[in-house]
């Protein structure tokens, strides 16, 4: 209900163990790792705990897109009932067929006697059973016996149990020390911390199709506290806040909302008093300002009050023009990069209502894209800019972050005994930044933008062909087809045109590349690592400098 509302392109807080919105926080990957580990190296069992909703089976199913070929994989999802189910069901998964209704016995030789066969023609067996707590102990033993499955050299049958840290408990009991024994890696997935649940969420929107902040700070905090950093306790939340600030038609979601969604969830939950009224002006901005990044749409402003160039507006005060007035406006006039040619030297900034100054702002950005943006009949950027086959993103980064990223940016510049106004950063060059703002070129020393600089902006960059999201090791596509051509050729090697997937060696080019940047060399190829890449690896595209 509240996709097109806030310009989604996908549910962002579903609780399906979706491999897309896995976000791998430094634990996640760690985790992965270790399910990894268990793909490629035979014996023993690999033991992965954590807590409800901490993202165990999440993890697991990306490991599954991640399968190598020569690996044969039995995944059990909430074992229970008895041996002779439990074997049948691996028996099932591995393909092996029995006539009749066999005993435990002939079902562990079946196995045994297929394993065999597999190990003969270079295949690796996998057994991976989630929710794994819930087995008995008798059903643990005749797990272990499994892997008395083997040659004389090698480990026939690989291992690997998830479930919560009553599986942990229940396997230091002395009955099962034989199986604990046999554990050659094991972790534990804890909640995850603030820092990590808000980029979590900033996480899941951007695949979702947005890079906007949905949330007011006031609001993530309460939901950390609510939450503990549960991941499936965050999205169940997050879902039914962005559903009543959808009811409510609000921008983001505020503290009210999220206390309010967090009581239908949880139940009474005791929720502090201490509201925030904020001033009339204030809001006016504030809606403006997601109008032009999660779209919202007054249609009945716009419809009656867009006027022709043949028919101005009567001029109004620039305090008198109304929010909905200044988009409207904004779509009969063409103050961008090609008519944008004013060049001060001073500091003459030009007399213009802060909101109608945001869209000639996003006007002059996409200008400089070769695109003619009319937030009239297009007010929702980024769904525009991917329209156009580019993306948009909203960064919280340093000035030096913004250059060392090498793209235009649109940012709004409070300005001290002046109204606050949206400029384009357009260029930097001898500690000098050039800005646009109202369709005039004004130049500002570096060291007074820095002193100005609000810590937030939005800007574009050119994705990969058919971009749905972050690349990692498994995906497929032309936009991996895209990567392996331009990453052989910055990294001086021969391109590899029938490479059908993103292997190790993409992910060492990419975590190479990222290295170069002083980035996190994680090796997944994502929006912030994307447009480092469009900056520095395609030509042609708007830089702040040479």
């Amino acid at each position: 209900m509240y996709g097109d509302y806030f310009g989604l392109t996908d549910l962002p807080f579903s609780i399906a163990p979706d491999p897309r919105f896995l976000y791998l926080s430094q634990q996640h990957r760690e985790a992965l790792a270790h399910l990894q580990y268990g793909l490629n190296c035979p014996g023993g069992f690999v033991l992965l705990t954590g807590e409800v909703g901490t993202g165990k089976t999440t993890v697991c199913r990306c490991l599954l897109e991640q399968v190598p070929e020569h690996t044969d994989l039995a995944f059990i999802l909430s074992p229970g009932g008895t041996a002779t189910e439990l074997l049948s069901a691996i028996c099932q998964e591995l393909g092996i067929t029995l006539p009749g209704q066999p005993d435990v016995r002939q079902l562990s030789n079946a196995i045994h006697h297929h394993l065999l066969e597999s190990h003969a023609e270079g295949r690796h067996t996998v057994l991976l059973i989630d929710e794994a707590q819930n087995l008995p102990v008798s059903l643990l033993e005749q797990i272990r016996l499994l892997t008395n499955l083997e040659t004389n050299t090698h480990k026939l049958l690989q291992i690997m149990l998830l479930g919560q840290p009553e599986l942990a408990e229940k396997l230091a009991r002395p009955e099962l020390r034989q199986l604990s024994q046999r554990i050659t890696a094991r972790y534990h997935l804890v909640p995850l911390s603030f820092d990590e649940m808000q980029a979590y969420i900033a996480h899941r929107l951007s695949v979702a199709g947005i890079e906007a902040q949905l949330f007011q700070p006031s609001a993530l905090r309460r939901l950390f506290r609510l939450t503990g950093g549960v991941p499936r306790l965050i999205n169940v939340i997050c879902d039914r806040a962005l559903l009543g600030a959808f009811v409510q038609r609000l921008p983001r979601v505020d503290l009210i909302t999220l206390n309010r969604a967090a009581t239908e969830v949880l139940g009474n939950i005791t929720v502090s008093s201490r509201q925030r009224l904020p001033a009339l002006a204030a809001l006016l901005l504030l809606l403006l300002s997601v109008l032009a990044v999660t779209g919202w749409q007054y249609q009945r402003e716009i419809s009656h009050l867009v006027m022709s160039l043949d028919s101005p507006p009567p001029a109004l005060p620039a305090e008198e023009l109304p929010a909905a007035e200044a988009v409207s406006a904004a779509g009969t006039l063409t103050a961008s990069a090609a008519t944008a040619t004013t060049v001060s030297s001073e500091l003459q900034w030009p007399e213009i209502d802060t909101g109608l100054s945001q869209i000639l702002a996003y006007q002059q950005l996409f200008a400089l894209w070769q695109l003619d943006y009319d937030p009239v009949s297009q007010p929702v950027i980024c769904r525009y800019a991917r329209s156009q086959k580019l993306d948009c993103t909203m960064q919280e980064a340093s000035l030096e972050t913004l250059r060392a990223q090498n793209h235009p940016a649109v940012f709004r510049l409070e300005r001290p005994e002046h109204a606050p106004l949206y400029v384009t950063l357009i260029a930097i060059n001898n500690e000098q930044a050039t800005l646009v703002a109202g369709g005039q070129t004004l130049q500002l020393p570096l060291e007074k933008l820095e002193a100005w600089w609000p810590g937030s902006y939005v800007m574009l960059w050119q994705p990969p062909p058919e971009y749905r999201g972050p690349l990692r090791p498994g995906s497929r596509g032309a936009a991996v087809a895209w990567l392996e051509q331009h990453l052989a050729g910055w990294r001086n090697r021969s391109v590899r045109p029938s490479q059908p997937y993103y292997d190790d060696v993409l992910s060492t080019d990419v975590q190479a590349f990222q290295q170069s940047k002083g980035l996190i060399p994680d090796g997944i190829f994502g929006p912030q690592t994307g447009i480092y890449f469009s900056a520095s690896l395609l030509s042609g595209l708007p830089q702040l400098s040479d």
